[in-house]
């Protein structure tokens, strides 16, 4: 029992940083994944135009 408890207090703090950024992280490629696709509907009107 003394090993998990020692295994979890090593890698618990580790292992709650990673999820907190890696949520921090997920908000912000949404929004880049969205920009992406907005730049090539424009891109593509764009040509279509010309």
């Amino acid at each position: 029992m003394d090993a998990y408890m020692s295994l979890i207090s090593d890698v618990g703090f580790p292992v709650v940083v990673t999820l907190y950024l890696l949520h921090r992280i997920e908000a912000k490629l949404d929004g880049v994944i969205e920009s992406i696709q907005r730049l090539s509907e424009q891109l593509a009107a764009d040509w279509r135009a010309e």
